[in-house]
């Protein structure tokens, strides 16, 4: 499997990752579809959700996730909580871009056998902007990770913010840096609702999201 290392100075460097969150992202390694992150038809959906997650908003998350699938949009994440990897799941089995970001090195990661068909297929992508020496996952990489999908994303869906989680945190930065950002209208998400995020709707349309 071909590794590819990407800098500003490559045509595939997202420009979004030279100012804002990406200030500490310099480079990154990538195996997959490049050109997922150069002709997305839709906005680079980037998706987060805390380890907890209540569960009247498993449901509605995964409505959700399967509109940005059918609709065709790109979507990115770290996909590690549990309710991350359900929303994968869903993905993985339509035929829209996806962007797959580890909170580790992938130089020497075993790729899922889950992933080997979108490869193949160029209908995925897999980032990580850790060096070799991270091979394991940690809490400060994870929220290094996340801040690295957010300077990647066009717009953010949060599943849910818990109260002092890493992924609340990223909610702050992203709404003061005016990052589009949006999340499930229910009671147990008011508190990222007060903090500025916008209730998600939905229609039928390819660009579907409206806030």
């Amino acid at each position: 499997m071909k590794f590819k290392i990407l800098t500003p100075k490559d045509k595939y460097f997202p420009k979004r990752l030279t100012s804002g969150f990406g200030s500490i992202f310099p480079r990154f390694t990538a195996v997959g579809n490049l050109d997922i992150l150069v002709k997305a038809q839709t906005a680079i959906t980037g998706l987060f959700c805390s380890r907890s997650c209540p569960g009247s908003l498993i449901l509605p998350a995964l409505d959700h996730v399967r509109i940005l699938r059918d609709t065709g949009r790109t979507v990115i994440g770290g996909f590690h909580s549990h309710m991350e990897q359900e929303c994968l799941n869903l993905l993985l089995r339509g035929t829209q871009p996806i962007i797959i970001c580890p909170a580790r090195a992938i130089d020497n990661m075993r790729m899922p056998d889950a992933w080997k068909k979108p490869l193949a297929e160029k209908r995925l992508l897999v980032v990580s902007p850790f060096a070799k020496s991270h091979k394991r996952v940690t809490a400060k990489l994870a929220n290094q990770r996340n801040d690295f999908v957010a300077a990647i994303s066009e717009e953010i869906f949060i599943i849910h913010a818990a109260s002092g989680s890493g992924t609340s945190e990223l909610a702050v930065k992203a709404i003061k840096a005016g990052k589009k950002t949006y999340t499930i209208n229910d009671t147990e998400n008011r508190g990222l609702i007060r903090m500025g995020a916008a209730p998600a709707r939905y229609t039928k349309r390819k660009d579907s999201q409206t806030v």
